[in-house]
């Protein structure tokens, strides 16, 4: 119960922080920036119960940094992913002690990445011409492979998938997340086309005055949206096998327990943390070729 009760809470929050009006750009930014800041506390908990003690501090401001700079000046993102971590480097050189260095940077630098350029996708995607509607069809997507997974999980799933990283894992529950994930797409997708007929002229009129960015857009034909969302759902259940294995790493079962029924901050992104940019990379390849 307490897992739907913050699903029902969140994802209206969510959802509106998406199909905010372009002028609100900052105000998505700084959610995402939000999230990927508990999320890199958390990421760094853990990390210490391995034996790594990564610079906090030094370790937000530069994630932080990273999503401001991003906002004002995206070209400029790589080459400040680059500064920054040599610049976590050279604070754990000199203040950090000499036998933790390696530990203590690779930690703060990995963070970085994990939970810092990896959330920068969703920002950016935002900011292309039909961003609200990819942003929103990335978290819809992520979500119903989810739900999916979980309650075909448990009620079907007889063949575990990866007993060593995740024992309630099973190839049956993976197999409904794949489909719970297209046909989400699917319905997306007609939902965005009959919003853009001609008879729904006058409802989509009212909800471009009201609500500019909730008008949703989907190019192209539908079954390449179809195989994106069953790359995305692959790709989303790799990041929450690979945040299962960093737990493991750590001896814990949850991340955290800031997000009720569903552990921390780290245990309810980390598909996005995998599938983010591989919408970001897949839009990329596709307008490129």
């Amino acid at each position: 119960m307490k897992r739907v009760v913050t699903s029902l809470v969140l994802i209206p929050i969510a959802l509106v922080l998406v199909f905010l009006a372009p002028r609100w750009q900052w105000v998505f930014t700084l959610a995402v920036a939000a999230i990927a800041a508990l999320s890199g506390w958390e990421y760094m908990a853990l990390s210490r119960r391995c034996g790594a003690k990564p610079p906090r501090i030094a370790t937000m401001a530069a994630l932080l940094a990273l999503f401001a700079v991003n906002f004002e000046w995206p070209d400029l993102t790589p080459a400040l992913f680059g500064i920054l971590g040599l610049g976590l480097l050279v604070y754990c050189t000199f203040f950090k002690p000499v036998d933790e260095t390696i530990a203590d940077a690779s930690a703060s630098i990995f963070c970085l990445l994990y939970t810092g350029l990896t959330l920068i996708a969703l920002p950016t995607l935002r900011e292309q011409a039909n961003g609200p509607s990819l942003v929103a069809f990335l978290l819809c997507v992520v979500w119903a492979g989810d739900t999916a997974a979980y309650y075909a999980g448990r009620a079907l799933g007889r063949h575990k998938m990866a007993p060593s990283l995740s024992p309630s894992k099973t190839w049956e529950g993976a197999i409904a997340s794949v489909a719970g994930s297209v046909l989400v797409a699917a319905g997306l997708v007609s939902l965005a086309t009959v919003m853009q007929e001609p008879s729904n002229s006058a409802i989509l009129s009212w909800l471009e005055r009201v609500f500019p960015s909730a008008v949703l857009a989907y190019p192209d034909e539908i079954w390449y949206w179809l195989m994106l969302a069953a790359i995305i759902n692959v790709a989303g259940q790799v990041g929450d096998l690979a945040e299962s294995a960093l737990k493991r790493s750590a001896g814990v079962k949850d991340s955290g327990d800031l997000v009720p029924g569903h552990g921390g901050v780290l245990d309810r992104i980390d598909a996005l943390l995998l599938a983010a940019p591989v919408l970001w990379y897949a839009q990329v390849i596709h307008q490129r070729f």
